[in-house]
């Protein structure tokens, strides 16, 4: 394994980054939203599913 300095690192390092394709506002708002959007949609399924399994359960028991 060849070692380099830490100045080539550095260089290196920012060679790479130059190379990644940043987000734009838009994509990144709208990423955000779905993302909301789909944690609300699924936080109301396990709410029924949680009240379901409860109902279920008071009925079995009978309580």
């Amino acid at each position: 394994m060849s070692t380099t300095n830490p100045l080539q690192f550095l260089q290196q390092v920012r060679t790479e980054v130059s190379k990644v394709v940043w987000p734009t506002r838009r994509e990144v708002l709208l990423t955000t939203l779905m993302v909301f959007i789909l944690s609300a949609l699924a936080a109301t399924f396990f709410s029924l599913v949680d009240v379901a399994i409860k109902t279920g359960l008071h009925y079995i028991i009978g309580g």
